[in-house]
Parts: C-alpha cells; sequence; structure tokens
C-alpha cells in the first residue's frame, strides 16, 4: 500500500536554482535540462504500464513524463518545497517526502525504481540501493544515472559540485549495485552527439566549461552563448555503452532477481 500523498493549498512558486537540481524554462540551465531528460526519454518505455517510485524527484518534470506512460507513479523527495512544487503544478504525480535512506513504502510495492542524477547526493548510497531492492518486486527495475567521476570531476578525489558527496565511475556503480543485491543488465552511458561536439570546438575545446566559466563570472551570458545552450536537445546527446569512461553521464539498468 502506497502512502496517502497530503492536501496542498500552497500557491505555485518556481522552485529556485540553486545547482542542487535542475529545473525547466530557463534558456541558460537548458543543457543541463537537456542532458537529464535524455535519459528520461530513452527509458521512458521501461515505465510504461508499471508502478514506479521515482526516489529524488527534484522539480517533478521527469516523475510528470513518467506519469504518461505508467500506471502510477509516486515522487519522493526530502525537501518541502520541491514536494509542494510538484503536488501543485504535476496533479498525476502522486507526491510524499520522505528519507532515501528510508524509502516510506512496504516490501514489494513498485515495479520499477527510477533514481536519476540523485545517488551522488546521498550519503549512504549503499543503505539506499538496498532500500530501491526491498520496495521492488521480484523481478523489478532500478533506472538509475549519476554524473562519471572520471569526466565530472577529472583528477580529483572530492566531488567539484559542492552538492556531490561521492561520484562514480562504470566499475564503482556496477560494484555498489552488485553489492545490494541487484543484477546489472546494463551500464551506459550518455555523450554529446554531432552538434556538441561541434559546440566544444567553437567555444574553445569545451561547451561545458564556457558556461561554467560565464556563471562563476557572475556577468550577463554573451547573446551568442545564450542562443548556442537554448538550441540544445535531447537529440544532441548520445546514450551508447561504448567507451563508458568517456561519457559524461553513467546510466544503469538494475533488476532485482
Amino acid at each position: 500500500m502506497i502512502p496517502a500523498a497530503p492536501a496542498t493549498e500552497d500557491v505555485l512558486e518556481p522552485l529556485p536554482l540553486t545547482g542542487e537540481r535542475t529545473v525547466p524554462g530557463i534558456a541558460e540551465e537548458n543543457y543541463w535540462f537537456r542532458r537529464h531528460e535524455i535519459v528520461y526519454d530513452r527509458l521512458l518505455s521501461r515505465c510504461a504500464d508499471k508502478v514506479v517510485l521515482e526516489a529524488g524527484s527534484g522539480e517533478g518534470y521527469g516523475a510528470n513524463m513518467i506519469a504518461g506512460v505508467a500506471q502510477a507513479v509516486v515522487g519522493l523527495d526530502y525537501d518541502r518545497g520541491a514536494a509542494v512544487h510538484v503536488r501543485t503544478r504535476y496533479p498525476a504525480v502522486h507526491m510524499i517526502r520522505g528519507n532515501l535512506a528510508a524509502l516510506p513504502l512496504p516490501e514489494a510495492a513498485v515495479d520499477a525504481v527510477v533514481n536519476f542524477q540523485v545517488i551522488e547526493h546521498l550519503w549512504d548510497q549503499a543503505e539506499f540501493l538496498r532500500e530501491c531492492l526491498r520496495v521492488l518486486r521480484p523481478g523489478g527495475e532500478l533506472l538509475i544515472s549519476t554524473p562519471n567521476r572520471i569526466t565530472f570531476s577529472p583528477g580529483r578525489d572530492t566531488p567539484l559540485n559542492p552538492f556531490h558527496t561521492r561520484e562514480l565511475n562504470a566499475a564503482e556503480l556496477t560494484e555498489l549495485l552488485e553489492e545490494a543485491g541487484f543484477r546489472v543488465d546494463l551500464m551506459t552511458g550518455v555523450h554529446h552527439g554531432p552538434n556538441l561536439r561541434a559546440l566544444d570546438a567553437k567555444h574553445g575545446g569545451s561547451f561545458i566549461d564556457a558556461q561554467i566559466d560565464r556563471a562563476l563570472a557572475g556577468e550577463p551570458w554573451p547573446a551568442e552563448l545564450t542562443a548556442d545552450v537554448a538550441g540544445i536537445t535531447t537529440d544532441d546527446f548520445a546514450l551508447t555503452p561504448e567507451t563508458i569512461d568517456t561519457s559524461l553521464d553513467l546510466v544503469a539498468l538494475a533488476v532485482k532477481p
């Protein structure tokens, strides 16, 4: 039985862009938003006609995408503001608050757990994965993505992003999943497609660094860079298992035996 979502009379307000999560509809944020969105887009069919938990639903746009194909989708986030936002903006999502290291669902309650760009924020990653295994039905799937440590924080022992506790490479993510009791059926990665590789060349070798440099400068973005970022779509990214260690983000499909 899935816990009831409390009613809310809160007025919808945009979620602040803090660097901890991405939100839709901001031109300067569009690259990161599309880089997140591609994984939902490409794995959405895995949620069709299923009862799905999105653990760490953030702004809620992904849970709302899942709601379009799933039998039911439960969104879970610890942040009160995010929970209020999702309940108000995305009524198709059954939104609850809770701790990801102690999921507020009974055993074998869902067919799939979605966890995109979240595990790197958690202090107890192993306990979270054990909790995912617990709430999944036998044969259920965990769909998970996370920044690839090798390319996201190259040459560092600690993450560049202050909101990340521990980043992983493909071997480390596989090990964590298997130690939690999962069978890893797919390990693939998000890469730049042709248009983004051209933008890398155009902006001094790294389209990502060009955006970060402007954001850190605290000044208005050049119109050309803003236009290039705003024009990105999910089709500009590729999802492929080839050269996994050069991928931008890791994407795994893990199954509960």
